[in-house]
């Protein structure tokens, strides 16, 4: 396969424990320009000249969904092992360049319901929930062999939706994505279907990915499909429909070119695609939608395949700062030394040995504000701990937190990627 990405040494594993070293900035080639300035919307649909869009190997932290329709043949319910090898080949050479890779896959339950002999059609919950317990087990092995062909190591991780809206769920989530991408292996996440009651639904992954892209801070969403984007209607049955290659703004008119809820298209999934691109947009991610059917989809859009782009107007750690600033109501204040004010300002993470004083009742995950000794407001943080550990661990160094607690804890009271300074 002709090489899209410019390789390089895998990165070595940042430190467990305190401010981890960030990974030092890799020069990639770029296939396009990274400074884009999109002008095509539905009206320029057809001028892909004015379309500069970014490169693969500009991105740092890339989700990349795929379909059962993708990954398993419905007509004999097995695996695409080909298809599967040769995506395993472009993600390899993408790790390979620095950037950390995520994958949302669907499949389980196409794999299973072949294994257990269950008709075509329509399955009934528990049917649905039992083919989705043998079939994961078959996606997880496959995805292992695959990613392993090219020294690669899959983690297996299963969400449901409430995984990614319940705070100490999320947080555990968050925490556990970010150390395997630390550990430079790919997380593979899927649906868990076997407890799942109402997400098991054609197309939940999409915005189950997208979600995860928010939570695992991803600067692009690949959703890979069966069709390559956006169309201003169902190309199958309007021959005068126009490809969109850009969104910049998720207007009305967009949502209707994506199908109502019950519409034919809709099933198709386009509609769920689009409220993925809301959902990852609103977080900083750029999203796009590409035909995941050629046998190296992302060498594919890399190298200039059509697809359309959801473009994001922040990044995510911006997003995620402005959600922290402007949108969560302080719950406590910890008050810092001088010692932790300056650390704080020059980007460190706020340890537990520069807390000087707690005030209020706060859980973990929390919005806090934090003052410096003059009682002046840094900014805020979403805290690690409760309101009760905190004031245990007030003064105490990190690597004491097991001994005070009685049990493993993080190393940061408030981790600067959790901390918005300089505002109230």
């Amino acid at each position: 396969m002709r090489r899209i990405w410019e390789c390089g040494t895998p990165l070595s594993t940042r430190q467990a424990a305190g401010c981890a070293p960030r990974r030092p900035a890799r020069k990639r080639e770029r296939f396009t320009s990274a400074a884009f300035s999109p002008t095509a919307t539905a009206d320029l649909a057809t001028d892909r000249s004015a379309v500069q869009t970014p490169s693969l190997s500009s991105f740092r932290r890339v989700v990349v969904k795929v379909g059962s329709s993708l990954l398993v043949d419905r007509e004999r319910g097995r695996l695409r092992h080909a298809w599967l090898a040769a995506l395993a080949e472009d993600l390899a050479e993408l790790h390979g360049s620095g950037a950390d890779i995520l994958v949302v896959s669907s499949g389980a339950i196409a794999l299973g319901r072949t294994v257990l002999g269950l008709p075509s059609g329509p399955l009934r919950l528990e049917e649905s929930q039992a083919a989705a317990a043998v079939g994961q087990i078959a996606l997880a092995r496959n995805w292992a062999e695959a990613l392993g062909a090219h020294g690669l190591t899959a983690g297996q991780i299963l969400l449901t939706l409430a995984d990614t809206e319940e705070r100490r769920r999320y947080l555990n989530a968050r925490a556990t994505l970010g150390r395997l991408l630390d550990l430079r292996a790919i997380p593979v996440i899927n649906e868990n279907d076997t407890v799942a009651t109402t997400e098991i639904r054609y197309g939940d992954n999409d915005r189950l990915a997208a979600r995860v892209a928010t939570m695992a801070g991803a600067d692009l969403l690949v959703l890979f499909s069966d069709i390559d984007g956006l169309y201003t209607a169902p190309p199958a049955r309007d021959p005068s429909a126009q490809h969109i290659p850009v969104v910049e703004r998720i207007t009305p008119e967009i949502d209707a070119m994506a199908g109502g809820a019950a519409s034919e298209l809709s099933r198709g999934g386009m509609r769920t695609k689009v409220e993925a691109g809301k959902i990852a947009v609103a977080g900083g991610t750029h999203m796009l939608i590409a035909d995941g059917r050629a046998k190296n989809p992302l060498a594919a859009v890399a190298n200039g395949g059509r697809c359309t782009w959801f473009l994001s107007a922040s990044t995510p750690a911006t997003a995620r700062k402005t959600w922290i600033a402007g949108t969560l109501e302080p719950r406590g204040t910890l008050h810092v030394d001088a010692g932790a004010a300056r650390a704080l300002r020059g980007g460190a993470s706020l340890l537990p040995v520069g807390v000087a004083r707690i005030e209020g009742a706060f859980s973990r995950g929390d919005a806090v504000l934090i003052r410096d000794p003059e009682g002046q407001v840094l900014g805020r943080g979403l805290v690690a701990y409760d309101a009760e550990e905190a004031t245990l661990l007030l003064g105490k160094a990190s690597r004491d937190v097991e001994a005070v607690l009685g049990h493993p804890g993080r190393a940061e009271m408030i981790h600067r990627d959790d901390m918005a300074l300089g505002l109230g």
